[in-house]
């Protein structure tokens, strides 16, 4: 990472994108140029009783202007908090933060499962490659029309409502799809699923770990996660997300 940056940056707009995924732009001064797909950014509250700024992957990005893209679902005060912005508002967010995707130019696939489906988008939009891209999903679909842009779109709903029934892989297997390279980013369920499909299938492989954060830089270990090699910060067996993450080799990692 080349770099950090506080700043009061502004809402550009916001809307729910279904129920309890809110979609929001904001214009930053140096955070949207610098960030690379998979980083995320710390956003505060306002409320002074929640001093910890809320961890949200970057969705996408607009270099140009100086724009970047979150999505995120409201699952506590912080983020329903975030939910009431409005256009024009100044907040308060750090960036770009942690270690995005490597972009290699090898057929891939890129899974996305629940709230770990929009920081696949940025990355869709970068890669030259051949791009299969597999997404996962509880029941109500988001973002699967700007997916369709950047390459061959599946889809697999819990429910069958939609595409595959049941996961990612079940989509994967249905539609006889095949890969060099793997980035994927969702729950850990799915997460340890994916590793063990493409160790099996000697695919390399990336995933982007979702776990709760505290600072967001690496200092209070609270986002810590088991690994292969010892960590030089802690010297034994563990991976900081938030500072060597949130993105590793799928070998480094234990899930």
């Amino acid at each position: 990472m080349a770099g950090k940056w506080r700043e009061q940056a502004v809402i550009i707009r916001q809307e729910e994108l279904s129920y309890g995924i809110y979609n929001m732009w904001i214009k930053t001064d140096q955070i949207a140029k610098n960030a690379k797909p998979g980083q995320f950014i710390s956003i505060y509250c306002r409320d002074g009783s929640r001093l910890l700024p809320r961890p949200i992957s970057i969705c996408e990005l607009d270099r140009t202007d100086g724009a970047l893209r979150v999505v995120y679902r409201v699952a506590g005060k912080g983020t329903e908090e975030f939910s009431t912005f409005r256009t024009g508002e100044q907040i308060e967010i750090v960036g770009p933060l942690g270690n995005g995707f490597p972009r290699k130019d090898k057929k891939a696939f890129l899974i996305g499962g629940g709230i770990g489906i929009p920081p696949m988008l940025q990355l869709a939009k970068e890669l030259s490659c051949e791009k299969q891209i597999v997404l996962g999903y509880r029941d109500e679909l988001f973002l699967q029309e700007e997916f369709k842009k950047h390459g061959s779109l599946y889809i697999a709903t819990e429910d069958g409502s939609f595409g595959t029934e049941g996961n990612v892989l079940d989509a994967i297997r249905e539609n006889g799809l095949e890969a060099e390279i793997i980035y994927a980013c969702g729950p850990t369920p799915m997460l340890r699923a994916v590793k063990e499909y493409a160790a099996k299938k000697g695919i390399e492989c990336w995933l982007s770990l979702e776990e709760r954060m505290a600072c967001g830089i690496g200092a209070c270990l609270a986002c810590v996660c088991r690994s292969k090699e010892k960590d030089e910060h802690t010297n034994v067996h563990n991976k900081r997300i938030c500072k060597e993450g949130p993105v590793f080799r799928a070998e480094e990692v234990e899930l």
